[in-house]
């Protein structure tokens, strides 16, 4: 049984099995509820210690560092620094994005394995390997390993030979020249690597099934989900795609799988692996389930797939509405991520390395968002739709017993749009002075009962904690009682007729277990009045001697004997029957929530505010005035939040007034290949501002050099040709050659990505293309271009003596024969 919770995601284990996690440390003065770790060398003293709000830093300084935090036992106790891998802490469990962002396995002990065998890893163990093979180097490790026998694994890279021997590259891991390399124990080379994630296969690259029944090796769901993010979604980042398609029948055909497109659609689809992979739900086309059906996940930017000279990059001194629009390849996505910078506040540095890394910051810092447009791109996406929710209810608890518990909800789901306006708006500031509540935590009610509710409310006070008056005198602090069943069934051993439904039994979890740090509590007395608000501070305790002997530690925002009405800022009455449970956050009016806990705040000046920017590549693709609705009106400058023209329109589901705050800029991207601007919604032309990215066929000079190919002059005449016969909008950009260092990168080029561009824009039309790569000839028998070849077909028995067209059979020159540019470029 997993220690893991959905707000639990770091656990650690002494020698006994007993839990411990990285605890909070609440800070009056500054308001904020931070962990703490202890620097190499520094004492016990709060001063000295390092503060973060995130989890993951935490883990990143025990795991891999080797700092100390503030942990604390589940169980109870003393809050103390630990280091994992000292006396205390011998083991550990993280939630599987935690992994995958550091590494590192989900779980392991402190002498389990030197090495963690992460995809980063094996993918270098496999090019020392290839270093080994080709001129001996790495022979320490390598040397001692005979040929491999049975057991070989696929790499997840594009590799000329894909299949590597499991032994040789878990002892270069391992630092070890003696190991077992089958699938025995779970330290064993080819269990190592499976349980990674990577494809165990034979000397021909043939899948080689794990024998079944073996507890230490992981199969089904968990192991889909680490060969689709290992082999399909990394490996897609690491190209800087935009987004990655994954066909149910190839990963089935990659991991050697039968019958089990069910199973692979299913986790493909699933939450589990978009929080592993750090995606969004994917595009699942149909049918659903087959070997056919594709997932595609969007993969974020894609700042580092396209190149471009950064001298050539022009940035406006201010864009709150641009469109960078032209034909493939010249650019704009690099160019939106130097705007996104700059518009931000930052200065945008020349080297590119130096820009990702802004860029990345901003991104993290949710000040800059990107999002792609797509032809089913719909205004529930962007802005906001209704999402239904069978489960968890307001005032109702967790599970409920097998009784109905009334159907489901239908939630106002923010689409992203929406997200990034109520981020800006909300912006504290460069130094964070605005007074406000943090709309991402949950918030709970939680009733003062009885007529003595004035003394509860003193005591809660008084003694910094809420109290729950009910728990039949057991401590919940066991680390079992994090479960809802665990809970039921304990109250059910002194009560066996006791229901689910009961407020005893969970309002009880909801105080001990579902109430995170972090959170909020409204303090209600009636169904209609709210008297406190809290943030948490601290975990459950228990205390037999105390008169109310369950508590939470709390910070306090707000407290008022004469009180505020519920109505004000939430529309539903309290429950009477249950005591404490979690607010609907989409019913939560968090502006008028904001004005009871600081008190009305004055307009604050847009100045006052950091700046937000959502890029929206391609954003042709979609339908405009589906997409943005009745808001394209207040996209324009004039129209935004505190402008002269100020415009907030009631939205369609949430009934709530919006405006889009001034603060935030839009930056949008065009291919001109796939639409023309003059066909874009005229409303959208009216409110954006406009800028051609052309191709520059300057900028190729240095890597026509590398070359040994005038590159600019093949960039040159390709584009003038293409214009001539096509128009000026279906071009070749320069990005497309622009990494090439070698004559072999312009030929992988030209045949993989040119050549087909070419196929596609003239529709096969096969004199065309050969025209524009200047292998045409005027006569009608065959020929043999630079890049292209004609043979003549023969005509069928019948018709060799009729007035028959001559027709052709075009094919690409193969990699033996090679390209000549000779007459591409004249030379």
């Amino acid at each position: 049984m997993t220690a893991l919770t959905q707000s639990r995601r770091v656990v650690f284990f002494d020698a006994q099995g007993a839990p411990y996690q990285p605890v909070r440390h609440g800070d009056r003065k500054t308001g904020r509820s931070v962990f703490k770790i202890k620097p190499k060398g520094a004492s016990n003293r709060a001063a000295e210690a390092l503060q973060t709000e995130d989890i993951l830093e935490v883990a990143r300084a025990m795991l891999v560092d080797g700092l100390a935090a503030r942990c604390k036992a589940l169980g109870g106790g003393d809050v103390n620094y630990l280091r994992y891998g000292a006396e205390k802490l011998l083991s550990y469990e993280i939630g599987p994005e935690i992994a995958q962002a550091l590494g590192i396995p989900a779980k392991g002990s402190a002498g389990d394995m030197a090495v963690v065998v992460s995809r980063k890893a094996v993918e270098a163990a496999m090019d020392a390997f290839d270093r080994y093979s080709q001129n001996g180097e790495e022979s320490e490790i390598f040397r001692h390993f005979g040929d491999p026998r049975d057991y070989w694994v696929r790499s997840s890279r594009d590799r000329d030979n894909r299949v590597y021997p499991s032994k040789p590259i878990v002892g270069y891991l391992l630092k070890k020249t003696e190991l077992n390399g089958g699938w025995g124990q779970k330290a064993d080379a080819a269990a190592r690597l499976h349980n990674s994630g990577f494809i165990i296969v034979d000397q021909k690259d043939e899948p080689v099934q794990a024998p079944e029944r073996c507890e230490h090796l992981i199969s089904g769901a968990d192991r889909i989900r680490l060969c689709a993010l290992n082999y399909f979604i990394e490996p897609a980042r690491e190209k800087g795609l935009m987004n990655v398609a994954i066909r149910a029948g190839d990963l089935a055909s990659a991991m050697g799988l039968k019958n089990a497109f069910p199973n692979i659609c299913q986790t493909l689809g699933g939450e589990k692996l978009q929080q592993l992979a750090q995606v969004p739900p994917p595009i699942i086309s149909e049918p659903n389930p087959s070997s056919s059906t594709a997932f595609t996940y969007e993969l974020g930017s894609k700042l580092e797939a396209d190149t471009m000279n950064q001298t050539s990059t022009t940035i406006s001194a201010s864009a709150t509405n641009l469109i960078l629009y032209g034909p493939p390849g010249t650019g704009k996505t690099f160019t939106t991520a130097a705007e996104a910078v700059h518009l931000c506040g930052e200065h945008v540095p020349q080297h590119r390395a130096e820009l990702v890394k802004i860029y990345r910051r901003l991104v993290a810092a949710g000040r800059i968002k990107f999002v792609t447009f797509h032809q089913s791109m719909s205004y529930e996406e962007f802005v906001e739709g209704l999402r239904p929710e069978t489960s968890g209810a307001e005032g109702k608890e967790p599970e409920s017993d097998g009784v109905d518990t009334g159907g489901f909800r239908l939630k106002v789901e923010d689409g992203v749009f929406k997200r990034i306006c109520e981020r800006a708006r909300l912006d504290p500031g460069e130094h964070g002075s605005r007074q406000g509540l943090d709309r991402q935590r949950n918030l709970f009610k939680l009733s003062l009962i009885g007529a003595n509710w004035q003394e509860q409310l003193s005591s809660a006070l008084a003694n910094d904690r809420i109290f729950w008056g009910f728990g039949a005198g057991v401590d919940w602090s066991p680390p079992e009682f994090e479960e809802f069943e665990a809970v039921k069934q304990r109250w059910r051993e002194d009560d066996p007729q006791k229901h689910g439904t009961s407020a005893d039994i969970s309002g009880t979890w909801y105080f001990r277990g579902a109430v995170d740090v972090g959170d909020y509590v409204l303090l209600s007395v009636g169904k209609n009045r709210i008297v406190g608000l809290a943030e948490v501070v601290g975990d459950y305790e228990h205390d037999p001697r105390e008169d109310r002997e369950h508590s939470r530690r709390v910070r306090w925002i707000w407290h008022s004997a004469d009180g505020a009405q519920r109505s004000d800022f939430y529309p539903e009455r309290f429950s009477a029957f249950q005591p404490i449970y979690q607010l609907a956050a989409d019913r939560i009016d968090w502006d008028v929530l904001d004005d009871i806990a600081f008190g009305a705040k004055p307009p604050r000046e847009p100045s006052e505010a950091r700046d937000y920017v959502l890029i929206i590549d391609e954003i042709n693709r979609a339908n405009i005035s589906k997409v943005f609705g009745e808001l394209i009106t207040l996209l324009e400058p004039d129209k935004r939040l505190l402008a002269d023209n100020e415009i907030r329109l009631t939205l369609p589901y949430s009934k709530r007034l919006f405006g889009v705050p001034s603060n935030l800029h839009l930056i949008g991207t065009m291919n001109t290949a796939d639409r023309s601007i003059a066909l874009l919604d005229t409303a959208l032309r009216r409110r954006f501002t406009f800028r051609e990215m052309m191709p520059d066929a300057s900028v190729l000079e240095e890597a026509g050099q590398k070359c040994g190919i005038d590159l600019p002059g093949l960039l040159s005449t390709i584009n003038e040709r293409i214009e001539y016969l096509y128009d000026r909008e279906h071009q070749i950009g320069h990005a497309y050659f622009s990494s090439c260092r070698s004559e072999g990168d312009v030929d992988e080029v030209m045949r993989h990505k040119v050549i087909p561009l070419l196929a596609e824009y003239f529709f096969e039309d096969w004199a065309k293309i050969a025209a524009v790569l200047g292998d045409l000839e005027t006569h009608e028998g065959p020929i043999t271009g630079g890049f292209l070849k004609r043979a003549i077909l023969n005509a069928p028995p019948g018709l060799e003596d009729g007035d028959t067209v001559p027709r052709f059979r075009w094919q690409v020159r193969s990699v033996d024969e090679g390209f000549d540019y000779g007459r591409l470029v004249g030379t």
